[in-house]
C-alpha cells in the first residue's frame, strides 16, 4: 500500500521529465513568471498608490453623531487600498461609540471604499432614562429622537419591543415581567399585552395585531398571545369569540376543551380579566 502512494507521488515527476527539454524550461519559466507576480501582488502592488484608497463614502448614519461617526472610519479608512481593507481597524475605529451596531465595506477599485453602518436603533429606555437597543444594549450618550416604552425589569425586555411593528411601539408605554405572566407590555389607549416567554416574539406581535384589529375584541382589557396561534382576549366588553388558526382543541382557562369554531375563526376573548 506504501509503495502505491509513493509510486502515485512519483507520478507527476515522472510525467515532466518524460516531456521534451524545451517544454520542460518553458514550465520552468511559467513557474517562475507566477512567483514573480504573485510576490509583486502581495508585497508591493495590493498596498501600493495604484490602489490606494482616497474616495470614502459613508452610508446609514442618521441620527446627530453621524459627523463623528462618519470622521473615525474616514480617518481609519485614509491608509488602506481597496485590495487590502482592514475591517478590524475600520470595527475598532468606532467599538466606542453606542449608535454603531455593525459595520461592513463595499471596495470600490481602484480607489473607492464604501462603507456600510448599521445604527443600534433604541427601541426603548431603561429605568434610568438610558436609550437600549433590542439586544439589550445601554446606548449611554445617545438621545431618543421618538416615543418609546420603558423597561421595567432586566434589559433582555428590549427584545419585545424590538419585535414591535413601529405603529405599535409608539403606543407602548412600559415592558414588564413578572413570575405569573413573563413578559408583558402596557399600551397607551389599549388592552395589555401578555407575551410569556422570550421566544418568538414576531409571531406573537403578530397575532396581537390581528386581536387588536378585530372588532370582536374591542373593549378588552387584555390580550395573551403566550401561544400565538391561540391568542386569548377579555376583559370589560369583549365577547367569546373562537380562536385564531387553532393548531389543536381550544382549551378554556378552567382547562376544560371547548368545541374547535366551524367558520370564521376569530381571536378567543374570554370575559374574566386577569388579577
Amino acid at each position: 500500500m506504501l509503495s502505491a502512494a509513493a509510486a502515485t507521488l512519483r507520478m507527476p515527476f515522472r510525467v515532466a521529465l518524460a516531456l521534451p527539454p524545451r517544454f520542460r524550461r518553458r514550465m520552468a519559466l511559467l513557474l517562475l513568471l507566477l512567483a514573480v507576480v504573485g510576490s509583486l501582488y502581495l508585497f508591493w502592488f495590493r498596498n501600493s498608490s495604484f490602489v490606494q484608497v482616497d474616495d470614502v463614502t459613508v452610508t446609514g448614519l442618521t441620527t446627530s453623531d453621524a459627523p463623528q461617526v462618519r470622521r473615525a472610519l474616514e480617518s481609519a479608512a485614509a491608509g488602506m487600498s481597496t485590495l487590502n481593507v482592514d475591517e478590524e481597524e475600520l470595527h475598532d475605529a468606532v467599538r466606542r461609540n453606542p449608535i454603531v451596531h455593525d459595520v461592513s465595506v463595499v471596495p470600490e477599485f481602484p480607489h473607492g471604499l464604501t462603507i456600510k453602518v448599521v445604527e443600534n436603533r433604541p427601541v426603548a429606555t431603561s429605568s434610568g432614562g438610558t436609550a437600549v437597543a433590542p439586544d439589550g444594549t445601554l446606548l449611554r450618550g445617545l438621545s431618543v429622537e421618538r416615543r418609546v416604552p420603558v423597561l421595567k425589569g432586566p434589559l433582555d425586555l428590549a427584545a419585545v419591543a424590538g419585535a414591535a411593528p413601529p405603529e405599535l411601539l409608539e403606543r407602548m408605554t412600559q415592558v414588564r415581567q413578572t413570575e405569573q405572566k413573563g413578559a408583558f407590555v402596557r399600551v397607551r389607549s389599549g388592552p395589555e399585552i401578555v407575551f410569556g416567554e422570550l421566544r418568538g416574539l414576531r409571531a406573537k406581535w403578530d397575532a396581537a395585531a390581528r386581536v387588536l384589529a378585530d372588532t370582536e375584541a374591542k373593549g378588552a382589557t387584555y390580550i395573551d398571545v403566550s401561544l400565538p396561534e391561540r391568542p386569548v382576549a377579555g376583559g370589560l366588553g369583549a365577547k367569546s369569540v373562537a380562536p385564531v388558526s387553532p393548531a389543536e382543541t381550544p382549551v378554556s382557562p378552567a382547562g376544560t376543551p371547548v368545541p374547535a369554531p366551524q367558520t370564521n375563526p376569530q381571536p378567543t376573548v374570554q370575559a374574566p380579566a386577569i388579577p
